[in-house]
């Protein structure tokens, strides 16, 4: 993936919003912005690859930010996975996981089988009652801009997630000096709605200009 991206599921009538960041060390700044936008970081690593470059800087700006982050150890299918192998090389980094030392939550998983993954969103779950990540509904409106592109016909869009609070269709917005009225609300799925509530990733159309990514949005 080249680019952030936001969605939400559902499981076991919860939703877990993804805010997805590239791997690729090119894209150091869009990662950053990903840990601090995050409340809780799924280090991605391939178990074919071990512990790369990249894997080392997130590590450093998920330590940096002081995200709570667990690790999903992906590919695990291929006769050349190795989980020991990563697990020993994050020990190496100080990066201690549970039967290591430590304990921080390590999933092994397979995109292409679905193995573990139902096990990674219980993790995410667990770690998140841990960490007694809370907001309030009903308090001011706070968001984080994930994505500002301009649209040839409609305009300025902002992909946002709600942080705190609740987005109305008609709002008037704020993001680091750049004005706005939320015109259009869209979700995930690109259906129209009236409000969108906490963690849920939504675009809208109503900004005069594009904001910065990372940029707060707070009612005007």
């Amino acid at each position: 993936t080249q680019a952030i991206g936001a969605y939400q599921i559902t499981w076991k009538n919860k939703k877990i919003t993804f805010l997805d960041t590239p791997g690729h060390e090119a894209f150091l700044k869009m990662r950053s912005r990903g840990a601090q936008i995050a409340a809780l970081v799924v280090l991605v690593i391939a178990a074919n690859d071990g512990v790369m470059p990249q894997t080392k800087e997130s590590i450093k700006i998920i330590q940096e930010s002081k995200t709570p982050f667990l690790i999903a150890v992906n590919k695990i299918d291929l006769p050349e996975a190795s989980l020991d192998k990563i697990k020993g090389q994050l020990a190496e980094m100080e990066i201690l996981v549970e039967g290591y030392g430590g304990n921080i939550v390590t999933v092994p998983v397979s995109a292409k089988t679905g193995a573990g993954i139902e096990q990674l969103l219980e993790m995410i779950l667990l770690t998140a009652e841990m960490e007694e990540l809370k907001a309030d509904p009903q308090g001011e409106l706070e968001a984080d801009i994930v994505e500002a592109k301009k649209d040839q016909s409609c305009g300025p869009l902002v992909t946002l997630i709600i942080k705190n609070g609740t987005l109305k269709k008609g709002d008037l917005l704020m993001a680091q000096g750049v004005y706005g009225k939320a015109k259009l609300i869209r979700d995930d799925k690109g259906k129209s709605i009236d409000e969108a509530v906490l963690s849920q990733p939504v675009e809208v159309l109503g900004f005069e200009g594009l904001p910065p990514v990372g940029a707060k949005v707070k009612l005007a």
